[in-house]
Parts: structure tokens; sequence; C-alpha cells
């Protein structure tokens, strides 16, 4: 079974994983310039209301991949295989806990990963942004993260401090996407709970948003990172979709 960084034609070499700069990923980027203000919400977020039947005539699938562990609330989404980036967290918290990850499929691509917190439809969204932790390089930079590697992670923001150093964390990471296929979860250290969920990114590269799904007392229920292979939390390709 080969990883992901065969798969794209990725070298392991340490060049290959740092963070090239922003113009050159603004550039590649197929989803969206990363210098456009943000739109209010993602036209995706309508695939929670749709029921089984609805989801299956839509070409859409759903998979739990597993629980990530998130002692301290603070959650981390990023390209595991950036390195000389900081890897801030969200600005909203969550409850300490351990919740499912849960993966859209469609047209044969990872759509959309999803944190659940709790039962029930969400009753209003709210853009999720990262805790600044220097002046933005760019406008829209914690309003999304960049994808670089076609890869993409969710981790607790004590995840980072795991690992010895740096350096260490950014080996262990390679590492795991390299043995992964598509998706997965892993524990880096035997006993202790602290694991890591890394999952394919729709398309491949881009600058990709998150989304919190609140209840009627602004409560978190689910977060989800938006892939954009979905429109209108439709999955189906060109004249199919309605």
């Amino acid at each position: 079974m080969s990883g992901w960084l065969e798969r794209f034609g990725f070298a392991l070499g340490r060049a290959l994983r740092t963070f090239r700069p922003t113009a050159s990923v603004a550039a590649a980027s197929p989803v969206k310039s990363i210098e456009s203000d943000p739109p209010p919400e993602s036209s995706n977020l309508g695939v929670f209301a749709l029921s089984d039947a609805e989801m299956a005539e839509r070409k859409i699938s759903a998979i739990t991949i597993g629980e990530l562990e998130l002692p301290t609330g603070e959650i981390v989404a990023c390209d595991p295989l950036i390195t000389g980036l900081s890897r801030p967290a969200f600005s909203r918290k969550v409850e300490p806990g351990r919740y499912p990850v849960t993966l859209f499929q469609a047209q044969g691509r990872i759509a959309a990963a999803v944190l659940r917190f709790g039962s029930g439809l969400p009753m209003r969204w709210e853009l999720a942004t990262f805790v600044p932790d220097r002046p933005p390089a760019y406008k829209s930079e914690f309003l999304e993260f960049i994808v670089d590697d076609a890869v993409a992670a969710f981790m607790d923001k004590s995840f980072l401090t795991l690992m010895t150093d740096t350096e260490e964390l950014d080996d262990y990471l390679a590492d795991v996407a390299c043995s992964l296929d598509r998706f997965g979860l892993d524990n880096p250290i035997e006993g202790n709970p602290l694991n890591v969920a890394m999952f394919d990114t729709g398309y491949g590269d881009g600058a990709y948003r998150s989304f919190w799904g609140l209840d009627s007392a602004g409560e978190p229920l689910l977060l989800m990172t938006d892939f954009e292979v979905l429109e209108n939390a439709d999955g189906r390709e060109g004249d199919q979709a309605n």
C-alpha cells in the first residue's frame, strides 16, 4: 500500500517539506485566492441536514475513522508536512474529551473533515479563525490553513509539544503521512492517548477554511473543514447535479 507522498510524487527530503513563499502557494491554489475577502459561510454546510437517502442520491458517503483525543480542547488543523510555519490553534475551544472524526467523500475524494462534539443540527454557523501568534503575512492568514502537500491533519495543541524538539515532530508527522493510505489516526507514544488524524484534501493543495456548527446556546456541535469538492452540498459531477 503506497503512502500519500509516494502517490503524489513527494520526496521525504526536508527541502520539499519546507514552507514555500506565500506567493507561490497562492498561485498554485486551485481553490481560491488567499487574498480574497472571506465568504460568510460555505455553500456545503447544508450537508448535515441531508437524510441518508439524500446523501446517496447526491453521491456523498460518510465514514468515521476513529476518535481524536483533545485534552486541552484547543484544536490545530494544518498541513502536517509544512515546516518552518507555526501551527496555531483555532480561537474557539471545546470541552476536553475524545471526539469522533468523520470524513465526507464524493467523486473518489475526501470532500470534508468533521469533528463532532454533540448531537443535533447546528442552529447557526461561524467561520473558524485561528489564534494570531504574529502579524499576518497576508490578509486571510488566520482565516484558513494552507495545504501544500495534499494532506491535512487535526490534532490537539498539546500534541505539538509531545516530542523533544520540532525536528523530531516534523519527522514523525512525515513518517505517519507515508504509512497511511488516504486517511487514518496514529498514536506516537505507547500508553499515551494523544493522537493525530490525517486525511487527503479534496483536489489537493489549496487554502482551506473551517466552520463551527453551533447550537442555540452558541456552543459547538461540530467543526467542519471544507475541501471544496462538494457544490451546494452535492457530490455529483457536472450535469448530474441539479
